[in-house]
């Protein structure tokens, strides 16, 4: 992707929501619920300080992150959805 975001800028890839069950019941749209875990596409360099200094990024390019349920900036890169967070709108990630 030819895209990084600015200062402490996330782009994100959300998990596709589930339309089936386990049992193999097929989910209507609204029922589907928000999918709230994304994979990092690109990070910006971070917030810069009032003294000038660089606070980095929380998380990194690849890793799996837990996203509030509002919120984020929809973006739309060769026919794919992305969403803009700040750093400190993610909730968490997860760790293996």
């Amino acid at each position: 992707i030819k895209f990084l975001p600015l200062f402490d800028r996330v782009l994100v890839e959300r998990f596709t929501a589930e339309t089936v069950t386990k049992g193999g019941i097929m989910l209507p749209e609204k029922s589907q619920g928000k999918v709230l875990q994304a994979t990092v596409v690109a990070v910006g360099p971070g917030s810069v300080s009032q003294k000038g200094e660089i606070h980095p990024v929380s998380v990194k390019v690849g890793e799996k992150v837990l996203l509030p349920e509002y919120g984020g900036t929809k973006v739309v890169l060769d026919d794919k959805d992305y969403f803009l967070f700040r750093d400190a709108d993610i909730l968490g990630k997860y760790v293996e």
